[in-house]
């Protein structure tokens, strides 16, 4: 079965798992050939520029897609800003530390020029996402098109986000309601290879673990000594954190090697050695930087294409 095919075997099952309430649509590696062929290259662009000056803004873009397609589907609703007495999603408490909104606008101030109300918001911020990874010298794929922009954003939802605290069923839990699969979840966490956590993420397993514990026993000492040097119990200082791993700016399979070395920032990272499955991917993972970017590429495919808008917005913090 060719790559179309597969792709588009894996769109039916999605719309088959995600029924929405707007119209079901399928989504195309073609879609905007005829109608804005140039749309992918200036998306490109405006992430390249944007890189340029901030080296922190990949992993912002893709934790940005991540945190948009969990809710309501990838529709671009994390892009929303709060109007009147609605709170938007981006102003829930998962998501105030998201940034670089503005790499998307100057992305669809680009495209609006060249091809007026054609490319929707949700499919900028996929292949932002996307250009991300390429970018930080991860792989490219072709990137599933026709997504439509979500007119709903509740910052309320946002507690459906995994948060960095679940252990390995209530992540389980997470993705097998969006479809997403246990292969699924290990791949997908990889893309904590890039990026920065501040402390409150991983507080829980350095300061009063448990009854027994002031650590998370499971963190290797020397590594959960440095984390407390960096997050006092009572940190003061505002952006104090951790590099999600040692190249945070680098899309590379480290994470997975300091995953079985017992130094991963979150629960939810060490959550991922707790069953024989999940484990057995990680170090597959660890050991083949190749056999990672295929499986992550797979699933990122598959997690963005979880429909869910209906309009193309023409200013992607406002509905039409």
């Amino acid at each position: 079965m060719g790559a179309a095919n597969i792709l588009g075997v894996l769109v039916l099952t999605l719309l088959v798992m995600f029924p929405v309430s707007s119209p079901v649509y399928a989504l195309s590696l073609n879609y905007y050939d005829q109608t804005c062929p140039r749309a992918e290259s200036t998306i490109s662009d405006a992430v390249k520029k944007a890189m340029t000056n901030d080296k922190t803004v990949p992993a912002a873009l893709l934790r940005m897609h991540f945190h948009d397609c969990f809710i309501r589907g990838c529709d671009a609703s994390v892009l929303l800003k709060s109007v009147g007495k609605n709170t938007a999603e981006k102003d829930g408490p998962p998501n105030i530390s998201l940034h670089a909104f503005y790499v998307i606008d100057n992305a669809k101030k680009a495209v609006e020029a060249l091809c007026p109300g054609v490319v929707s918001c949700a499919d900028i911020l996929a292949l932002a996402a996307r250009d991300a990874v390429a970018l930080s010298g991860g792989p490219t794929w072709n990137v599933p098109k026709g997504r439509k922009d979500g007119r709903i954003s509740k910052a309320t939802e946002t507690r459906q986000l995994p948060a960095p605290t679940f252990n390995i069923s209530q992540l389980q839990q997470s993705f097998s309601q969006r479809g997403l699969s246990m292969k699924d979840l290990v791949a997908l966490s990889g893309g904590h290879t890039l990026g920065f956590s501040h402390c409150s993420s991983f507080q829980n397993r350095i300061h009063n673990f448990n009854s027994t514990h002031d650590v998370d026993p499971s963190i290797h000492p020397s590594f959960a000594a440095s984390l407390r040097s960096a997050c006092p119990l009572h940190n003061k200082v505002k952006n104090a954190g951790a590099t999600m791993d040692s190249s945070s700016t680098t899309f590379d399979n480290t994470y997975y090697k300091l995953l079985l070395q017992g130094k991963s920032l979150f629960s939810s990272d060490q959550a991922l050695v707790t069953t024989t499955k999940t484990k057995a991917l990680v170090s597959k993972f660890a050991s083949s930087k190749d056999e990672f970017e295929k499986a992550f590429v797979k699933s990122m495919i598959k997690m963005s294409s979880i429909t869910g808008g209906q309009e193309v917005r023409l200013d992607c913090r406002v509905v039409r």
